[in-house]
């Protein structure tokens, strides 16, 4: 996979998809900025960082991600893809449904996804070295550069979701001490239930994963 890289970008998220869209680039292709300044966070907020933080997004056709993966749990699949990075490099990292980054209690960097036609794009962002007040920072020294190479030659193993969800599903319980955001309002996920597709039952609703 090519790994496009810019100085600067409002948003590596909303210019993949805009290329996407009018043809200018090609999946599989990724992108990596040095800074963005109008980044797409999740529930629309916006994800903003210094220079020496991870912006990066890519596009990959659907039919690239393992065949048992559904579109519902593809933010998972992929956040789980940059945790086992991670993790191989020794940090604590962990995923707070349905697709955050956390180092203990701290958010740390999230995942978003978007489907265009037969196209997948994921973004992630982490805060390599900076975070605003009530954030965390990775708990292992990386440059963006590196960890986008090691991400891809992960997520190019294909590895099933069956085999994902066996272990995300052990570490969903550390989202039960938590709240999440669902329709504008900010519910415990104490008694929350995990479904195989990554969505979620909590005060008898369903609620899906993919942001």
């Amino acid at each position: 996979m090519e790994i496009l890289w810019f100085k600067h970008l409002p948003s590596t998220h909303k210019h993949l998809i805009e290329s996407i869209k009018n043809g200018t680039l090609t999946p599989p292709i990724a992108l990596g900025v040095d800074f963005q300044s109008d980044g797409v966070g999740s529930r629309g907020n916006s994800w903003q960082g210094e220079e020496g933080n991870l912006y990066f997004s890519f596009c990959v056709e659907a039919k690239q991600l393992p065949q048992d993966l559904l579109i519902e749990s593809t933010s998972i699949y992929i956040a789980w893809m940059m945790r086992e990075v991670l993790v191989s490099l020794n940090s604590k990292i962990w995923i707070k449904w349905p697709n955050d980054f956390y180092i203990n209690d701290k958010k740390v960097g999230g995942v978003i996804t978007t489907k265009i036609k037969d196209f997948i794009i994921g973004s992630i962002g982490i805060n390599l070295l900076y975070a605003p007040e009530e954030f965390g920072v990775l708990d292992v020294q990386i440059t963006p550069k590196p960890l986008i190479e090691l991400f891809i030659k992960e997520l190019k193993k294909n590895i099933s979701w069956k085999n994902v969800f066996s272990k995300y599903k052990i570490e969903f319980q550390n989202s039960l001490q938590f709240s999440s955001h669902i329709d504008g309002q900010k519910i415990s996920l104490q008694n929350a239930k995990l479904l195989y597709d990554g969505s979620i039952e909590v005060e008898n609703k369903r609620v899906y994963s993919l942001r």
